[in-house]
Order: structure tokens, then C-alpha cells, then sequence
């Protein structure tokens, strides 16, 4: 098992507008702070973009309430491609981003005041907590979920990334990998079905396996307190032949394009990875500048070929103008960052 986990850093999300969208998730959302915007060409993903490099422009943004991020991005060399299929419950990949709120109903009534394309009612899990869904205006699913672990005290209802939905094909084999490599070692709970809170999903109506899986313990790491606790919920459809959610496409084209962690030791993360039977797909090598961040990169893929990312960060922004960049590589990589210290990303807060 990884043991050098923080939490999700960031969920990635390819868009054909990526300022038009940041704007959007902003506004929405709350992912005001951006910690880089970066117009460059993505030459390291060549297995998952046709052997060829590929202008792109993205942006990293948080919510200062805790969770992850969004990686907001967008091909500049290229259309980027929707699927070829309607996309349904169950197929392979990340199907719905889950957002974390201190007040489900508190998020609903803002969300349901602002014009969002699709909404649902508030729902019920099978674990008893109240959730709903949205869609946002590039057809992408979020699940908002209520949560006890919250970083700050802004303006919106909800703050960022806090797990995800992930078609299967195998539920044994993913709850293997999910549980016993990436540390989701807690069932909250496996059930199968026909569930009514899934009743507006496309194929909701079918009959499959859910399985809710979260980490018992208290990541470690710098952003650890930011980032918070997350959960990876398994769908598998029993009425319905998954496909790859990117089949025949780039990584990178329209939808959720990966999953990524933030880890403090690379080399470690590498060694978890081979043994398990999960290596490396991409590697930037120990030094990858990202805009004004820098750090190490790396992807695997799950069972079902999905594309799961690690990021090890070196150095962050916490005050650009005045060129206040925080180096990680000298200090202790289990032990989270300040408060304080955190809290001052919001300085570089985007104002609607």
C-alpha cells in the first residue's frame, strides 16, 4: 500500500474553453485560487495522446474551504474530442466528481439559484447522508456529498474535490487495487440493486454493485490538512457492456481526465506501484516545472485502463508579486504545512 499519501490534489477535467470554464467553477463552486496557469506543450504524455506532443493551456485552482483541486484543461493544438457514445453509469473511468459540503441542503438552494444546466433534488445514499447531483454546462456530473472535514470558513456552501464515482468492470479486482494499493481500506458500504438516489443518472435505473470505499486514517503530508479525508465509490452495471469512457480518444479531450494524488516520495510511490503490478505509464523523471509550480509526475492506470495520476510538489506560489514561493523539498514530507501558511494561498484569490 501507498503509504505516502496526502489526498486527491486535484481532479482533472479536459474543457473547450478552459478560461470560460474556470470562470464557471468559480462562480459555482468556488475553485477561486489558482496555483498555476500554464500555456505550454504537454510532451511527456505520448502513450495517451498518439505518440505526439500537444499544446494545451491549464489551470490548477482550489477551493479555500478544503478538497481538492480542479486542473481545468484545455487542447490549443487540437479540437478536443467528446465521446463517440453517450456516456453512461458504469462505464470505465471516472463517471462524477464528489464535491464536499458542510451543509448539503445549504449547497442545493445556492446551486439550485444559479441556472446550473441540471439539478437534482435532495437525495439519500445508502449510507443515510443526504447528497445530490448537478451537471455543469460541458455535460460533466458532480455529486455534492456532506462532510465534517472542512479546512476554512468562505463565502460558498461547498468546497473542492473530495473523492469520485468510477465505473468498473470488475468490482473485486477495483475494490483490490482502490483498497489494498491506494488505501481505501474502509467499506462504508456494498450493496446491490436498483437505487432510487440514482433514479437521474444516464442508466441509474439499472440494476448494479455500489461499493463506497474510504481511508480509515489521516493522510500525511504538506497539503494533507487542506486536501482532507475522500472517497472512491465503484459502480458495476449488471444491465449494461461498459466501454472505456476514453476509448478511441486522447487523454486530455472532453470529461474527467484523471485522478491525482499528492504523495511525498516518488521513488517510493514508483516501488508500491511495480509491486503491485501497476507500473508507471508516465514518469517526468525527479524535476517537472509546471507553470509557477514545480515537482514530479507520474500515471498508472487502473484495472479497467483508467488513468490515475501522482504528484510529488517541489515548490509552490503562496504570493507571486512578491515572489513568496514555498520550497518543500527541505522540509519534513509527513508533517502538513502550517495553517497559517496554507491560509496564504488565498492571496492569490480571483475575485468575481
Amino acid at each position: 500500500m501507498i503509504t505516502c499519501i496526502a489526498g486527491i490534489q486535484q481532479l482533472g477535467i479536459g474543457i473547450p474553453n478552459v478560461v470560460e470554464a474556470f470562470t464557471w467553477y468559480r462562480r459555482h463552486f468556488g475553485v477561486d485560487v489558482p496555483i498555476f496557469d500554464e500555456a505550454a506543450e504537454a510532451n511527456l504524455m505520448l502513450p495517451y495522446t498518439g505518440g505526439k506532443p500537444h499544446m494545451r493551456r491549464a489551470i490548477l485552482a482550489i477551493n479555500m474551504n478544503g478538497g481538492g483541486g480542479f486542473e481545468i484543461w484545455q487542447y490549443t493544438s487540437r479540437t478536443p474530442q467528446p465521446a463517440k457514445f453517450n456516456i453512461q453509469l458504469g462505464d470505465l473511468g471516472v463517471f462524477c466528481g464528489k464535491i464536499k459540503a458542510k451543509n448539503v441542503a445549504i449547497a442545493h438552494q445556492f446551486l439550485s439559484t444559479k441556472n446550473v444546466p441540471f439539478i437534482t433534488e435532495l437525495l439519500t445514499s445508502p449510507s443515510n447522508q443526504p447528497h445530490f447531483f448537478v451537471k455543469d454546462p460541458y455535460g460533466n456530473w458532480f455529486e455534492i456529498i456532506e462532510s465534517e472535514d472542512w479546512f476554512g470558513n468562505g463565502k460558498y456552501p461547498t468546497g473542492g474535490t473530495a473523492g469520485s464515482i468510477i465505473g468498473v468492470s470488475n468490482m473485486d479486482k477495483s475494490i483490490n487495487f482502490y483498497k489494498n494499493l491506494l488505501g481505501y481500506t474502509s467499506v462504508v458500504y456494498d450493496k446491490e440493486g436498483i437505487f432510487d438516489d440514482l433514479k437521474h443518472l444516464p442508466l441509474g435505473d439499472k440494476k448494479i454493485r455500489r461499493v463506497l470505499l474510504r481511508h480509515p486514517n489521516i493522510r500525511k503530508g504538506a497539503f494533507s490538512k487542506l486536501l482532507g479525508k475522500t472517497e472512491i465509490e465503484l459502480i458495476q452495471n449488471y444491465e449494461h457492456t461498459p466501454r472505456k469512457i476514453f476509448e478511441n480518444r486522447f487523454w486530455g479531450d472532453l470529461g474527467f481526465i484523471h485522478m491525482c494524488f499528492d504523495v511525498t516520495n516518488m521513488k517510493e510511490v514508483k516501488s508500491e506501484c511495480e509491486s503491485f503490478g501497476h507500473p508507471f505509464t508516465v514518469y517526468s523523471g525527479e524535476k517537472f516545472e509546471m507553470g509557477e509550480a514545480g515537482g514530479s509526475f507520474s500515471y498508472i492506470e487502473d484495472p479497467d485502463g483508467y488513468f490515475i495520476e501522482f504528484v510529488e510538489t517541489h515548490k509552490v506560489p503562496i504570493l507571486k508579486k512578491l515572489g513568496w514561493y514555498l520550497n518543500l523539498k527541505k522540509r519534513d514530507p509527513e508533517k502538513s504545512l502550517p495553517t497559517w501558511m496554507l491560509k496564504a494561498l488565498a492571496l492569490g484569490r480571483v475575485k468575481n
